[in-house]
């Protein structure tokens, strides 16, 4: 045990509270002495009654295990006419050692159980040592192991699995080293309680113990590890189980396959799937569909109608849920129409037939590409055909109809939701109220979600995450603030997304040093910031000026894996034209176009205008030359619109008459634009001179 207690003083009992427990002499006095003085009544004095009423008790038992008819079944159990009541501690202990040794183990294993049922006796430690025991001494040590993991279990539920350990450890004393079987109790209730650090601690202990571990116990802490969300550790535990040649059961199989997709890892899903498959998992039809299912909720369709392939030559038929994941699969993707035909098939199938989850997976297809007559046709007729539409199934529908405006719909969709049973949930709302904010209904929004707190819903991430974004929208990064605060204190944290908004609004509003305190706080939570994390940040300091801590911030991006897009290369690029800095930004322009970036028209135009500024308009037109011709006018109209409101009329007229070569008829914006700035400039000559080119239709 000092193994095992040395690792783990947490849960494990320190040696020092444990009196003499690895000698044999402390398991007898634990038998015979007054260990637990508050879990039993003090020993009778030998007397008749007390002898009698023992006798008797065993004679009852040994009559009615002869007489019921289903001893075969193991653990034993007996219906005895008896008061439990009036059976002492000292008697039941009496009786258990009297029937083991004269009636044997079984017989004694159904008064063990009998007593079990009854609180006064379920948690009596020397009922389980003295039946533990009397079974060691008849050579039954499969049931004294019974006994044990029955003791485990029992004074697990009162928090007292520690002391259960000691005691299964200390067993090895008197003959009964500890098993596999008994230690996986521990790790399975261990698992159970969320003490994963308690749980690999007596996996290290079974080796020392002479109980190697075997693929159940790496079952149960692969297991242990996903539930508890620890997908890292899960993952070595798997890899382990694997190298060691064990395959866990189909069931086991599904379970990683689903929490590793779960998590993003559907790549190393397949691969461990290779591994069981080759180690001699027959993969069943549930295997097949998790990880077809992961593949579909990655975009990956094409290896999802891959693996739909290679189950289907390995014997399985796809179900109603293997097709409803490609259903919802081809429908994120926008391939509504494919996944219609896939949903037409399950239909006209005498085998399965659509469920609620497909018909919505359909549902939402048609909403996203805004075809909701059809979104209504399908929700209907899934009615018609006996299904009920479920909670999630409304959402959609409502999520839907607000994305396109129609909120009359909307609402009576909700209405009829409380009409059919179902009460809108706080997804229902959040749709709602996102969709309200989109279309600048915030009052609308705010009512609606008041509602839904006096009908006793609280508010979720998604919810904080819309109302924060609606206050940043508005400029309101106090009240923005004051959701966030409130978010926290409720339990939720804030994803890099909505730190994202967050820190977007403070560069927005020039308050650099809120968005640098903030960007040091993600990544003190262990967040990572993302491209546009870094791509706001950049832009901030640029709008201040700051030219310097912008580049520090565009080097780290690149540093820490992030690849700037056309946005960061333009607000960078923007940010250097603003400090007259007009070749390194030309530079980290050719830098944007050899990476395969196509720049906005925005930065297009502002470093040509920078060009032009310096009088260097050659250097601007051959900035714009690569362009397409389509590109290329849309750019330079602006640009001469652009320079006559700074009045630079002869740049512009210069740009206007390669307008003209390129494109024959102006817009008349353009032309207004430039008509009016020379006008103001005094240079009619050259609208004169245009205006005859444009008349004659000359170039």
């Amino acid at each position: 045990m000092v193994s095992l207690l040395a690792k783990s003083n947490r849960f494990l009992l320190r040696p020092s509270e444990i009196p003499n427990s690895l000698c044999s002499l402390s398991f007898f006095r634990l038998i015979s002495s007054n260990y637990e003085p508050d879990d039993f009544s003090p020993p009778s004095p030998s007397s008749s009654p007390s002898q009698s009423l023992v006798k008797s008790i065993c004679s009852l038992v040994c009559h009615t295990y002869l007489r019921q008819t289903h001893v075969t079944l193991s653990p034993h159990r007996v219906n005895l006419d008896l008061d439990a009541n009036s059976l002492t501690h000292e008697q039941a202990i009496t009786v258990v050692a009297s029937l083991a040794s004269e009636a044997g183990s079984m017989v004694a294993l159904c008064f063990f159980h009998w007593s079990l049922g009854f609180e006064k006796f379920r948690h009596f430690m020397r009922l389980y040592l003295v039946t533990a025991d009397s079974l060691i001494a008849n050579g039954n040590l499969e049931k004294a192991h019974e006994v044990m993991r029955c003791m485990l279990r029992n004074f697990s539920e009162i928090g007292r699995l520690n002391e259960a350990v000691g005691i299964v450890m200390d067993m090895q004393n008197q003959g009964l080293s500890p098993s596999a079987i008994t230690l996986n109790c521990v790790l399975e209730i261990a698992i159970e309680s969320g003490l994963i650090e308690y749980a690999e601690n007596v996996f290290d202990e079974m080796s020392v113990r002479g109980a190697c571990p075997d693929s159940n116990s790496y079952k149960l802490m692969v297991i242990g590890c996903f539930r508890d969300g620890k997908i890292q550790e899960a993952d070595r535990w798997l890899n382990g189980m694997i190298q060691r040649g064990f395959v866990p059961d189909n069931a086991t199989c599904t379970l990683i396959l689903s929490a590793l997709c779960e998590n993003g890892l559907v790549n190393r899903a397949i691969w461990y799937f290779r591994k069981m498959v080759d180690l001699g998992l027959k993969p069943n039809l549930i295997n097949f569909t998790s990880l077809i299912d992961g593949l579909c909720k990655k975009g990956s369709i094409k290896q999802a109608f891959e693996m739909l392939e290679e189950m289907v030559r390995s014997g399985w038929k796809p179900n109603v849920y293997t097709h409803t994941a490609l259903i919802d699969g081809l429908c994120k993707r926008g391939w509504t129409e494919r996944a219609f035909r896939l949903f037409l098939k399950l239909v006209r199938s005498d085998c399965y037939k659509p469920n609620v989850h497909t018909y919505t997976s359909m549902i939402g297809g048609y909403c996203k590409e805004d075809k909701l007559n059809r979104a209504e046709m399908l929700f209907g007729r899934m009615k018609e055909q006996g299904l009920f539409p479920n909670v999630n199934t409304y959402t959609t529908l409502i999520d839907g109809h607000c994305k396109a405006g129609n909120f009359d719909r909307a609402y009576e969709l909700m209405s009829l939701m409380g009409d059919e049973g179902f009460r809108p949930n706080i997804y229902t709302y959040n749709a709602v109220v996102d969709s309200l904010c989109k279309k600048s209904r915030a009052s609308e929004a705010y009512e609606l979600l008041n509602k839904a707190f006096s009908c006793g819903l609280e508010a979720d991430g998604v919810t904080y995450t819309i109302l924060i974004q609606e206050q940043c929208k508005q400029s309101d990064i106090k009240q923005a603030l004051a959701f966030f605060c409130r978010m926290n204190k409720t339990g939720f944290e804030a994803d890099m997304r909505l730190n994202n908004i967050l820190i977007a609004a403070f560069c927005r509003q020039k308050q650099m040093k809120e968005s640098e305190k903030l960007f040091g706080y993600v990544v003190s939570l262990g967040l990572v910031p993302t491209k546009e994390t870094y791509t706001s940040m950049i832009s901030g300091y640029c709008k201040e000026g700051d030219i310097d801590l912008a580049l520090k911030y565009f080097h780290n991006m690149k540093r820490h894996g992030c690849v700037p897009d056309s946005f960061t290369y333009g607000s960078l690029i923007s940010g250097l034209c603003k400090k007259s800095m007009v070749d390194e930004a030309c530079k980290l322009y050719e830098a944007m176009i050899d990476k395969g970036l196509s720049p906005s028209e925005v930065t297009r135009v502002t470093l040509a205008y920078e060009y032009c500024k310096r009088n260097d308009s050659a250097n601007a037109m051959m900035l714009l030359e690569p362009l397409d011709k389509r590109l290329w006018i849309r750019t330079v109209r602006t640009l001469v619109r652009k320079l006559c409101s700074e009045k630079k009329v002869g740049v512009a007229a210069l740009f206007y008459q390669k307008l003209l070569e390129k494109d024959g008829s102006p817009d008349r914006v353009t032309l207004a634009a430039f008509t009016t700035a020379c006008s103001e400039s005094g240079k009619t000559n050259l609208v004169t001179d245009l205006t005859e080119r444009v008349s004659r239709g000359v170039g």
